[in-house]
């Protein structure tokens, strides 16, 4: 076969404007309709001043490189990595269950590293350049490199995946899923290490956030697959939906207890023996209103529902998954900016003035268009899917 006769033979919905706009009308799709082109008039107008201004439409600073766009990309490309493992159990691991969220996850996956990508590429430079030197001059030694360079093979192999599914070819999606799965979880553990690498942020260095990033994008995997599934069935699931979410509950019950567990000897390590830097960080952050909010929606509210009725109260945990989802947000700008609450040692003094004991940053107008506009092609993305695709394991074609 061909490589026209094979792209042809992929199954696609013929798509007209009628047919995108002919969503029900009922006032939670209006809504999320007039949110998403919000979203992203937010994230066109973002992208303008940044082309016209660069970096300094950011309030990043040399104290304080890292902002919110990192922060929104980490977030992305998190849900994507915790989707593709929720996808796996059904197509690379064949649980039965959860071939019925199997297309749907994939997609979703691919929607949302492609946002990742899209919001970062306007906190690097030069992105063509990046990619350019990325094959011509690979830097071996570089965290970084790794992370663009898997990401891009992941997001190859997401694609790829997907397109079997389509055709139905459990076979042949199985063998470019695992790799891919693999892949994803190597990427998704270099980009913790990204921070685990830093000796110079003792807050970070260590190995932590190599495991502890695989451990929260299940974590979000999870939380996504019940808004998936909450909004694909209106709250009104069906018991085969009904035995799948209650299987995702008490994984998800696990994953978080181990969360709290991780968490908790973590900030215990990080406070004893006062070491500088370190502990003087850990306890700031512990005084912080975010990393509260972090905890409250990520972890207390969810535990809170799941351990009720252990999983089985599908719509509440629906409602907790999207607060969950808020606090995966708080999470990642958590992780970024308590990076860098304290100067670096050679930045500390100048020869006029000591820089301030906690480094303050708060993201520019900018920032917050073209990270918030990330979530609403986010959005469009996958509703267009749902319309070009049978993300459905059955006939039904979605809504």
């Amino acid at each position: 076969m061909s490589m026209k006769e094979f792209v042809t033979s992929i199954p696609v919905n013929k798509v007209g404007l009628k047919d995108l706009l002919g969503f029900e009308k009922s006032p939670a799709n209006i809504f999320l309709a007039f949110l998403t082109i919000s979203l992203l008039g937010m994230f066109a107008t973002g992208v303008a001043i940044y082309l016209m201004d660069g970096h300094h439409a950011y309030n990043v600073t040399r104290e304080h490189p890292w902002g919110l766009l990192l922060a929104a990309y980490i977030f992305f490309v998190v849900s994507s990595t915790g989707l593709c493992i929720i996808g796996s159990l059904g197509d690379v691991f064949g649980f039965k269950d959860y071939e019925l969220i199997s297309k749907r996850a994939i997609f979703g996956s691919i929607v949302t590293i492609v946002s990742g990508f899209a919001v970062i590429i306007f906190e690097i430079g030069h992105p063509i350049t990046m990619v350019v030197y990325n094959v011509l001059t690979p830097g071996l030694t570089s965290a970084i490199w790794w992370m663009g360079t898997l990401y891009g093979l992941y997001l190859t192999f997401m694609i790829i995946e997907f397109v079997f599914l389509l055709k139905g070819n459990m076979k042949l999606a199985r063998y470019f899923g695992l790799p891919g799965l693999a892949i994803g979880l190597a990427a998704h553990s270099n980009l913790g290490a990204v921070f685990g690498f830093l000796n110079a942020r003792p807050i970070s260095n260590g190995v932590y956030f190599p495991m502890y990033f695989i451990l929260t994008a299940f974590i979000t995997g999870v939380f996504i697959a019940f808004i998936f599934m909450g909004f694909r069935y209106k709250l009104k699931f069906p018991q085969s939906v009904k035995t799948m979410l209650t299987s995702l509950g008490k994984i998800q019950l696990f994953l978080l207890l181990f969360l709290a567990f991780f968490m908790t000897w973590k900030f215990l390590t990080d406070i004893y023996g006062g070491v500088p830097d370190r502990a003087d960080v850990a306890i700031h952050i512990l005084s912080s209103w975010t990393f509260w909010a972090e905890v409250i929606l990520v972890i207390a509210l969810p535990l809170f529902v799941l351990l009720k009725d252990i999983g089985r109260s599908h719509v509440a945990i629906f409602y907790t998954s999207l607060s969950g989802m808020i606090g995966i947000a708080f999470m990642r700008y958590n992780l970024i900016h308590d990076t860098q609450l304290k100067p670096l040692q050679m930045l500390k003094t100048s020869e006029y003035q000591l820089a301030p004991t906690w480094i303050h940053y708060v993201p520019s107008m900018t920032e917050w268009m073209i990270s918030l506009g990330g979530i609403g092609l986010c959005m469009a993305l996958y509703y267009l899917g749902t319309k070009l695709f049978n993300l459905d394991a059955d006939t039904y074609h979605p809504a």
